[in-house]
């Protein structure tokens, strides 16, 4: 999720860059905490989507709005985003703000599955910030998706973001999460990945690298007689295999392959590759990678499930080999603190950030009785990969 402010971009759930860590909370909070008394709010469709584009182009300086948006916004098979414009006297757009769904099975059960949310961009124009529109679309956003019937919203802002929705907003803080970093080269963009974690960090990089050969080999040796295949597109196979895992997890995105399908393979970037592992002729486990842009040598593990531990050694280490096949000198992946997904990344000799180096959970309760209501505040239950995010990229 992102902020875009005054010209300048708040990444949620990523770190700040560049002019943006010069950004006081409390310049963000004035620009936030007026009431605005001559801008109106209305529900935002397909017609509108030029003007959602211009907003994206301008806020985050990315001419691909015209692709993702629309994808990210209308094409889902769990339905259709729920966004907002905000507009003057005039009739100038001013500012846009998007929930986007997903259908999330408690336990497996189906009788139990309900649409929740994930805040999405948040775009003011440059021109005119300071004016409280974003206090008035998200409380706009948030009655929406009450009447919608979604169970609850989460978001993932930074520190210095959350604040605000924690505070006049009424979100709750539930947890936090980071970024880990398994080291494929001890080059030049190794070395500068592990900077981020300190200087002490980069001077060990080789070590970091000889033990994730050491974990690798352990990992090749527990994928014994599973076949790894690439898949050009998902299937039932993957319905069958996620209708199996998915009772363990009070907290789970539906996996089905029209989902899968959509997140991955159709997303506009075509960075994604999935690959299959079989045990036999069953799917026993897939992981999906996002391969390095041109010249940065960063890729990432973005999505994984699998039947059980050897199947999920079979699908980690596929991952990793086809990213380093692809140049990759890191592999990056995120996980909420004290989440399964983290205490597995960590024995796959991922490497923490720094301590301070992590994002928020928040989250927005409509049906507190429901399962997903419950669940949505103990964020270190859910099953969640960076697949689970708004963002259609990792970083």
């Amino acid at each position: 999720m992102a902020l875009a402010l005054g010209g300048r971009t708040l990444y949620f759930g990523e770190p700040a860059r560049g002019s943006f860590q010069s950004l006081e909370a409390r310049e963000l909070e004035e620009s936030m905490s007026q009431e605005p008394t001559d801008i109106r709010i209305d529900s935002a469709g397909p017609a509108d989507r030029a003007e959602q584009v211009a907003l994206y182009a301008v806020c985050f300086d990315k001419a691909d709005g015209a692709r993702v948006l629309p994808w990210r916004y209308r094409a889902s098979p769990h339905g259709p985003s729920i966004s907002f414009l905000a507009r003057d006297a005039q009739d100038v757009t001013l500012s846009g703000y998007a929930c986007s769904p997903r259908i999330v099975v408690p336990n497996g059960r189906e009788d139990q599955a309900a649409l929740v949310g994930e805040t999405g961009d948040v775009m003011t124009h440059p021109d005119h910030r300071g004016r409280g529109v974003f206090s008035s679309l998200d409380r706009a956003a948030m009655e929406a998706t009450r009447e919608a019937g979604w169970a609850c919203v989460f978001g993932l802002p930074n520190r210095q973001s959350a604040g605000i929705f924690t505070g006049k907003l009424g979100w709750s803080e539930v947890g936090q999460i980071r970024p880990f970093t398994f080291v494929l080269r001890a080059d030049r963009v190794g070395r500068a990945e592990r900077f981020r974690a300190g200087r002490v960090a980069s001077w060990l990089t080789p070590l970091a690298v000889r033990r994730g050969r050491a974990v690798r080999r352990n990992l090749s040796a527990q994928a014994d007689r599973r076949r790894v295949e690439p898949l050009e597109r998902f299937g039932i196979d993957v319905t069958n295999l996620w209708k199996r895992v998915a009772p363990r997890w009070p907290w789970m995105v539906r996996r089905d392959a029209d989902w899968l399908n959509w997140r991955f393979l159709d997303a506009p970037s075509g960075r994604f590759r999935a690959l299959g592992i079989h045990q036999g002729g069953t799917l026993t486990a897939y992981a999906v990678v996002q391969v390095p842009e041109a010249g940065s040598g960063v890729g990432c593990l973005v999505d994984v499930l699998a039947l059980d531990d050897a199947d999920l050694a079979a699908a980690v280490e596929a991952a990793l080999g086809y990213l380093e096949a692809q140049g990759a000198s890191v592999v990056k992946s995120h996980a909420i603190v004290g989440s399964w997904w983290e205490s597995r990344l960590l024995a796959f000799a991922f490497q923490p950030p720094k301590a301070e180096d992590q994002k928020i959970v928040i989250a927005f309760v409509h049906d507190a009785d429901h399962p997903l209501g419950k669940a949505v505040l103990e964020p270190h239950t859910w099953y969640f990969t960076d697949g689970d995010r708004d963002d259609e990229l990792v970083g």
